[in-house]
């Protein structure tokens, strides 16, 4: 199976939720019904749901803005290699620098990204760390 879930520098925790419950509900049918697919296709179906099933409850209850069967999650998970990115467009949204800054002016982004990160917490995708909050 290709996972592709771990190749997003941003995830919606929306969309796994959704995917998830497609997967329940497809894999639910597949137990009553046969559906045309191989069984390597069912496995790989079965994969992914427990991949994000891991992920979900590896979240589960770290507070955030989305509830979801009783428990909070958060929205956004950002991937390691792109949090230096992240945390510039966030300081550019919130207003903090202008975004035209002049090129000589120097900002150490890796050092603001580290700073900004300690607000956040890694959890681990098929071996991505993403960060959230």
């Amino acid at each position: 199976m290709t996972n592709t879930l771990n190749t997003h520098d941003i995830i919606d925790v929306r969309d796994l939720i959704e995917r998830y419950e497609e997967l329940v509900n497809l894999l639910d049918i597949t137990a009553h019904e046969v559906l045309p697919g191989s069984s390597e296709e069912l496995e790989e179906l079965r994969a992914e749901r427990a991949l994000l099933e891991d992920v979900l409850a590896d979240l589960r209850g770290n507070g955030g803005d989305e509830e979801w069967r009783g428990d909070w999650y958060p929205l956004t998970l950002i991937r390691d290699s792109y949090f230096e990115t992240y945390a510039r467009e966030l300081i550019e949204d919130c207003g903090d620098i202008p975004r035209d800054l002049p090129a000589y002016i120097q900002i150490d982004w890796q050092a603001t990204a580290r700073n900004i990160r300690t607000d956040y917490t890694p959890c681990e995708i098929d071996g991505v760390t993403y960060w959230y909050r």
